[in-house]
């Protein structure tokens, strides 16, 4: 077989992955759905913002909620930015940039979204104040309206307990832009309704995503094998391994980025505290630099003012004296060697999650890679790719 006729079988093996990821096994053809007429979204911050306009594209109202006027204005203008680079670039007309705002309402007022069909929290990553959010919602929500969360990776069941209605409720995991991202993850709770899982799964067709059912775990499918792929390329750090020979490792491969680039691009100080930060990682040492990312112009990468990165000799000295602080041993690594190290955890905690029943199928999981973390589309997906069919 070529490689030309080994390209085609993954492209045409991830096309079909990608609808077959809409069908659910187990589920019957007569279940119906509920209808969804009204939208309400919780939040209006990046992930809020992007998520009304999944809906608002396809002529859905959208109700958005948030605690202060000042953080509404804002969403809404960034939404409005969004349509309106859309209108420059010949792909909206001015007409439909303002129909579309037009569907989007704010409010300060969770009780507004009484008559919504669907409700999507997009909060921080905090189990109390989502649970906090689901019980008022419970108290607000009509009957019968679907209750989901955006969360990467807390536990949709503990979500749905803080409710009287968990069959209502499920994870509806979107990707950041939330507007451009085509992969989302419909996470089903242990005691969400069939009605309700398929009703999430063909509004994500409605709105142009490549719907994927996961089961309840820490990060899902996508955030759980990431996870795992991260933890290697903090590892071959310890070794001596350099940022940029990770990502290059990567890049190389097809990624757009690598886990180095992305951690700059997202900001190193995610979850860091000034305050109690005790150097003992080589990401709060470069915290404590002010080495946190592309928005200081430095992090794992020195950057220019027109964001160009160069490999920082800074770090590099700073992660052969972290090394050799630990007690480690700098080694030499090939490119074929760190990308081995790299994505041989990914295909065995894709394993695991098959054998759970967490994915469905190994082309789900190749879905999710391909349409939510850049795994290049000519592989066929990370499943595929490793011979797991």
């Amino acid at each position: 077989m070529t490689g030309k006729d080994m390209n085609e079988g993954a492209l045409a093996h991830i096309a079909a992955a990608e609808r077959k990821a809409a069908e659910v096994e187990g589920l019957s053809a007569d279940v119906p759905t509920r209808p969804i007429r009204s939208v309400g979204v919780i939040g209006a911050g990046t992930m809020g913002g992007g998520i009304s306009m999944n809906f608002a594209n396809v002529g859905i109202p959208v109700m958005i909620v948030e605690r202060e006027q000042a953080a509404l204005d804002r969403g809404l203008k960034v939404i409005r930015a969004n349509y309106e680079r859309s209108a420059q670039r010949g792909k909206l007309s001015a007409e439909q940039v303002e129909q579309r705002m037009a569907l989007l309402t704010g409010s300060l007022d969770i009780g507004d979204l009484k008559d919504a069909d669907l409700i999507i929290e997009a909060i921080f990553e905090n189990m109390a104040i989502k649970k906090e959010t689901f019980a008022k919602l419970d108290g607000i929500a009509k009957p019968g309206a679907i209750l989901a969360s955006n969360t990467s990776y807390l536990n949709v069941d503990e979500i749905a307990s803080a409710t009287s209605r968990p069959q209502d409720v499920l994870g509806m995991h979107f990707f950041s832009p939330a507007n451009v991202m085509k992969l989302l993850e419909v996470v089903r709770g242990a005691k969400t309704a069939p009605d309700v899982l398929k009703t999430a799964m063909e509004i994500g067709v409605k709105i142009g995503k490549v719907p994927v059912v996961s089961g309840v775990c820490d990060g899902f499918i996508g955030n759980r094998m990431l996870s795992t792929r991260q933890q290697a390329a903090n590892q071959l750090l310890l070794e001596g391994a350099m940022p940029w020979e990770v990502d290059r490792a990567l890049t190389d491969f097809g990624f757009p980025m690598g886990p180095f680039q992305m951690s700059d691009l997202a900001g190193l100080d995610i979850g860091w505290s000034k305050e109690t930060s005790k150097g003992e990682t080589l990401r709060d040492r470069l915290c404590e630099l002010d080495r946190r990312g592309q928005k200081t112009s430095a992090g794992f990468y020195d950057y220019g003012p027109d964001r160009s990165r160069t490999p920082s000799p800074i770090v590099e000295q700073m992660i052969r004296d972290f090394v050799a602080e630990k007690g480690g041993v700098v080694k030499e690594h090939t490119q074929a060697e760190i990308l081995d190290r790299l994505l041989s955890p990914m295909v065995a905690e894709g394993r695991k999650i098959l054998a759970e029943g967490i994915a469905q199928r190994p082309g789900d999981i190749d879905a999710v890679w391909v349409n939510g973390y850049g795994w290049p589309r000519a592989t066929g997906g990370v499943m595929y790719w490793a011979g797991v069919r």
